[in-house]
């Protein structure tokens, strides 16, 4: 008897929810096959299975959120093996799976190619990783019935995962006043931040503290929201909410600055044109290279320090399907050429649209891009990927009159200046003032523009 757990989406990652299951209880199961899907706040993904056999017990149901490591079903060798589902269970619910160190290797799959217009969305050496390798597997052990229940702090609801005991403390609530909608009424982050919101919107008038350094706005401030009966409410989605929070976390930690330079690219259009590429990896490659001498770029803060990245893990924003954002991370970026760094990153975003990502493709990230330029943008000012210090912002191309020097025979002081077109676009940085100056900032950037203007690029794309 196999039993299946939660798997461990990222090193983050505390709780997971399945959110549809792909087996029922009964089916015959091969080896990959798909078990079920699982929501995350960093990502949703499938699951496959490590194992054979037969489903024979569901332990965790649509919708219901568990700890990672909790066993959610039950895989036997036979369709008849005996079952004793009191000892998986017990009163609190699915049992916890034993110890790591047990669990199989997660399975590869190879992915499909996607078209060049990749990355759309707005907000981390070793080598780089083949398709495929985060795919998550469950963890498989097994059972000899003197599994513990899982175990932490209890409510009214039931246990209270770390995450969700953090959010409660961070929003000064209780867990008695937070209605759990997970199994057996027990509390989600969904559930707290909900539970927050709705503070947010109703104040208590009793309290007139100055609210601490680098919080929100007082909630006194904004005003009550009439919903007219016209109106339509849209309940935010996990991914929304996880967002939104991460969002609101990172305003709140870093102190926010915006340098931009426009970019003429007529030195990288032909090549990229002839080798069938976006103008994203070209950025990539001239901000990799711009960071070799910018390395403060290219780091984290940890409380009162600057942690420098030797190693550039590249992170890019995706946008799947306008409803969730997900920023999967190319490893090792700086020891790629273009065309493989272009590879690398359209696969993971391919992936990522298609929810096959497991959670080791999002952690690691020491830089982010962010390219909602498709969309014609002119300036866009994105949010800091926490506990990075900066994101870079490609904005939209277009065809733009610029002054060009003509090259008429006369010494190069006297050439004469004249006007063509090229294609233009602005590339926007936000950084973390607490970790470097503007100064800083608008020379590494402009280092990037120099990059992108002068390089013979025909030689990176050369076989």
């Amino acid at each position: 008897m196999d039993l299946i757990a939660m798997p461990q989406l990222g090193e983050t990652v505390t709780e997971g929810t399945i959110t549809t299951w792909s087996k029922q209880v009964g089916d015959e199961v091969a080896l990959d096959d798909a078990l079920f899907e699982v929501s995350t706040e960093k990502v949703d993904t499938e699951v496959p299975s490590a194992v054979t056999g037969y489903l024979r017990a569901i332990l965790v149901a649509e919708g219901d959120t568990v700890p990672i490591g909790t066993a959610v079903a039950v895989i036997t060798a036979t369709p008849d093996e005996d079952l004793d589902l009191e000892a998986l269970g017990g009163e609190d619910g699915p049992a916890a799976v034993p110890a790591a160190g047990q669990g199989r290797t997660p399975t590869e799959a190879a992915s499909d190619e996607h078209p060049d217009d990749i990355g759309r969305g707005s907000a981390s050496s070793r080598p780089p990783a083949p398709a495929g390798r985060n795919r998550p597997a469950p963890e498989r052990h097994r059972h000899d019935g003197g599994d513990e229940p899982v175990g932490g702090p209890r409510s009214a609801a039931g246990v209270l995962s770390p995450a969700v005991r953090r959010l409660l403390d961070e929003h000064g609530l209780h867990p008695d006043d937070v209605g759990g909608s997970g199994r057996d009424g027990r509390i989600t982050r969904a559930d707290v931040l909900a539970a927050a919101a709705q503070a947010d919107r109703h104040p208590d008038p009793s309290i007139g503290a100055s609210p601490a350094v680098g919080a929100s706005a007082p909630a006194a401030l904004v005003p009550p929201l009439h919903i007219g009966d016209h109106d339509e409410v849209v309940d935010f989605s996990r991914a929304r909410l996880a967002t939104a929070e991460h969002m609101v976390r990172s305003l709140a930690t870093s102190a926010h600055a915006l340098v931009a330079v426009e970019v003429d690219y007529a030195a990288v259009d032909p090549v990229r044109r002839a080798a069938g590429l976006s103008y994203l990896p070209f950025v990539a490659r001239a901000v990799i290279d711009a960071i070799d001498e910018f390395p403060h770029v290219n780091a984290s803060v940890d409380g009162d320090r600057l942690v420098v990245h030797n190693d550039v893990n590249l992170g890019v924003a995706v946008d799947v399907d306008q409803e969730a954002l997900m920023v999967p991370v190319v490893h090792g970026a700086d020891g790629l050429r273009l065309t493989a760094l272009s590879a690398a990153v359209v696969d993971l975003a391919d992936q990522a649209r298609r929810r096959r990502l497991g959670g080791d493709a999002f952690t690691g990230g020491t830089f982010t891009l962010t390219n909602v330029g498709s969309y014609g943008t002119l300036v866009t000012a994105p949010i800091i990927n926490q506990p990075q210090v900066a994101i870079l912002s490609t904005d939209g191309v277009r065809m733009a009159p610029v002054a060009v020097r003509i090259d008429d025979g006369a010494s190069a002081g006297d050439k004469q200046w004249g006007l063509a077109v090229h294609p233009v676009g602005n590339l926007c940085l936000s950084f973390d003032h607490r970790a470097f100056d503007g100064a800083y900032a608008a020379a590494f950037l402009a280092r990037v523009r120099e990059i992108l203007q002068t390089r013979d690029w025909a030689t990176e794309v050369a076989p």
